[in-house]
């Protein structure tokens, strides 16, 4: 049985896992905004890890026929979580995790300078290590190579060029990215990440969406928020906007197994009797997707979501300082087979910066290797809403296998 909120929308209705977690009002007008819109399949589904964001909402499942709006997807294309089981135990951890913490970052790039001009960026590659250029000689699960094929686009859009590219690969970025070891319920030793598409997928996200801008101008297209334009299916560029996003997800899963493999042979250094678990899951939570619901093909786009079909593995994590958690999809047909993608902000990084402390986020953070400083105020844990509410909220969405603690966190 489903354990959400039924919304009157204007076209469609929003059925939203929201019980015991906030859902402000500027979230809800954006809802709404979407349900007017006339191709909505059925309904939306909102996550409880929903708050504000360009044009739709963080945490929303969007299913449309014969549509997509870009920034529904959003410009971190691809963006999602990796983790994988050791076969380390806590009482084999130093009780001081500053090395390995000093290891991680200097094996990989992370924060940003220089608007991320190369070269002087030092969340990127000066000159990509082999292993960066090895894993852009190839493209995951498709044809090519990820070089390849980003010139294939730029040859039709070249304003997709980005000669920092390769450069991203294999870095963390800024923000909610992060890199975590973590023990679980049993003691075991996690690595867990963050991180997406990078600049490039930036690129492809704001340039997509100004295009869909110019369509709705071109037709009259009048819509309640115009970072909802869309891209209707056969009109021009669509197909191309489905190649780009594909290629940025692609990429976001090669730049998570280049920084995985990074710390994974950190801790193969550090600890002679080291070796991989039995699990590891690899989940986007920005994408669009073709999918079959309700009995028939729509567009599915994940904002801020992760799929969760029936047996199917998925991440949602807390926040610098709270748990987070492996889970299984039930494959609940209401949410489109999906589950929030982490814990959801409770507030925007402006007011976190200037509600909290130095010292408050400290307190919050003890027992964590991590970060100290007021540079990272705008991730404390009290920026996020409270991880246990927001999987009570979703209970029917997905079930547990694994709750993780971080002891270390790395962020940008």
């Amino acid at each position: 049985m489903s354990n959400f909120n039924f919304i009157e929308g204007k076209s469609v209705p929003i059925k939203a896992w929201t019980r015991g977690v906030t859902l402000d009002e500027n979230a809800e007008q954006q809802l709404h905004n979407v349900a007017s819109l006339p191709f909505i399949h059925k309904h939306i589904a909102v996550m409880p890890d929903v708050h504000w964001g360009r044009g739709a909402t963080v945490g929303s499942v969007i299913p449309t026929e014969k549509a997509i709006i870009p920034a529904a997807v959003g410009v971190d294309i691809g963006c999602g979580m990796m983790a994988v089981q050791t076969s380390l135990t806590s009482k084999q951890l130093p009780d001081n995790l500053l090395e390995i913490r000093s290891a991680i970052e200097k094996a990989v790039p992370h924060g940003r300078t220089s608007n991320g001009r190369p070269g002087r960026d030092r969340g990127a590659w000066g000159n990509p290590p082999e292993d960066v250029v090895n894993a852009w000689s190839k493209m995951p699960y498709r044809k090519g190579t990820l070089a390849s094929e980003l010139d294939q686009m730029v040859e039709k859009h070249a304003k997709l060029k980005r000669a920092s590219s390769i450069n991203h690969l294999g870095t963390l970025g800024t923000g909610n990215h992060f890199i975590e070891i973590c023990l679980d319920e049993t003691d075991q030793v996690w690595v867990m990440l963050h991180s997406g598409s990078r600049g490039i997928g930036n690129r492809i996200g704001t340039y997509f969406t100004q295009l869909a801008k110019k369509e709705m101008t071109r037709w009259h297209i009048h819509l309640p928020d115009e970072d909802l334009a869309y891209l209707p299916e056969g009109a021009d560029h669509f197909y191309d906007y489905l190649q780009a996003v594909k290629w940025a997800q692609s990429f976001a899963l090669a730049n998570r197994e280049v920084m995985m493999e990074r710390v994974l042979e950190i801790l193969r250094r550090s600890f002679t009797d080291f070796a991989l678990g039995e699990v590891a899951v690899n989940c986007h939570h920005n994408y669009v997707s073709k999918e079959l619901h309700f009995n028939k093909w729509v567009w599915v786009t994940r904002k801020g979501a992760v799929r969760a079909g029936e047996g199917e593995m998925g991440i949602i994590p807390g926040s610098m300082g709270a748990r987070s958690y492996i889970v299984r999809g039930k494959g609940n047909a209401d949410s489109f087979c999906s589950c929030s993608h982490g814990a959801g902000r409770a507030m925007s990084r402006t007011e976190a910066k200037k509600r909290f402390t130095l010292e408050q986020h400290v307190e919050a953070t003890e027992g964590v290797e991590c970060r100290k400083d007021a540079g990272v105020i705008d991730e404390t844990p009290m920026a996020y809403k409270d991880i246990d509410a927001v999987m009570a909220a979703q209970a029917d969405l997905v079930e547990v296998a694994h709750t993780l603690k971080q002891v270390l966190c790395v962020k940008g």
